[in-house]
């Protein structure tokens, strides 16, 4: 299964380099995180993912420029990615001018609907109060993120944590259809049938939390941990990130692995000079399925547009 130049085109005839570094800052101040994507740049990394949500747009956009300053990487070499917040709906021209200036670009690559929802107050990680919800209108935040592109604010749209039936409802009325759907997408939650229909509409797969996103609160070990990986990356000499993220690849999506540490962010960037046999993949396919970030603090009885989970995922969980 070859690996073309590390990239894949997307549906603007831009093309996307197949791993990313994520930059959700959790517990990271801004000299960590610009000391990550600085290590990150010097092993060969060319795609950044960044969301207003993240805490991490001022951080890169710091780092960035310093790079085009030294003349380590042009800005054109760079693809980077930020998201719309759920509280911004109502404006996302605003909302990217807001992160353009944080990241001192002119545009980005690619800017995200981080959520099919809408709040009026952003609580991350923590359950959203009944209050806090707003009436979703899709269309309208989708026309203006058309509007984003047609200003050159952005080269790409597109959304993230969208199921096949939301992305199909946006394609009745899209004038710009999605350039990608970022979503969780890892051996233990495969997205086979996301996969196919994104692919059917030539729209590009992302994957975040692509290692199952250890040692945080919404991830887990368990994918990483899996006996059958390990064994896996005992028998080419490679370690389990390696392992998983080259899967990602050979199933034709991005991966974005989120790392702080210069070791792990080196390794994981040396993905493209070996190759899973037929074999691995048989294996790898019949994987427990599980997904970890179910989106429960987004769904309730009352004023969500999604009373439960399976709504939420139109079944596709």
């Amino acid at each position: 299964m070859g690996i073309v130049g590390g990239s894949a085109e997307l549906n603007t005839g831009a093309r996307i380099p197949l791993i990313g570094l994520g930059t959700a800052a959790i517990t990271q101040n801004e000299e960590e995180i610009i000391a990550a994507v600085t290590a990150a740049l010097q092993v060969g990394y060319r795609h950044f993912d960044t969301a207003r949500l993240y805490r991490s747009e001022h951080a890169l956009g710091k780092a960035l420029n310093s790079a085009f300053q030294s003349g380590l990487v042009s800005r054109e070499d760079v693809f980077v990615t930020t998201k719309l917040k759920n509280t911004e709906h109502d404006d996302p021209v605003a909302a990217i001018k807001d992160s353009l200036m944080n990241m001192q670009l002119e545009y980005v690559d690619l800017f995200l609907i981080h959520w099919p929802i809408k709040l009026r107050a952003e609580i991350p990680l923590a359950p959203v109060k009944e209050e806090d919800f707003l009436p979703l209108d899709i269309k309208s935040t989708w026309q203006a993120m058309e509007q984003c592109m047609e200003m050159g604010l952005t080269k790409a749209i597109g959304v993230s944590n969208f199921s096949s039936k939301k992305i199909e409802d946006l394609l009745n009325y899209a004038k710009i259809p999605p350039a990608v759907d970022q979503v969780e997408m890892h051996p233990q939650w495969q997205q086979k049938k996301l996969r196919d229909y994104c692919n059917k509409h030539s729209i590009h797969v992302s994957a975040w939390s692509p290692l199952g996103a250890p040692n945080t609160p919404w991830g887990s070990n368990e994918v990483i941990d899996n006996p059958l990986i390990l064994e896996i990356a005992q028998k080419h000499g490679k370690t389990r990130a390696q392992v998983i993220l080259r899967w990602g690849i050979e199933q034709g999506v991005s991966v974005l692995p989120k790392s702080y540490n210069t070791g792990r962010i080196t390794e994981n960037f040396q993905i493209f000079d070996w190759s899973l046999t037929p074999d691995d993949h048989d294996m790898i396919s019949k994987l427990e399925q599980r997904k970890l970030l179910r989106g429960d603090n987004f769904v309730n009885s009352t004023t969500s547009p999604y009373k439960t989970v399976e709504e939420l995922w139109d079944g596709e969980i």
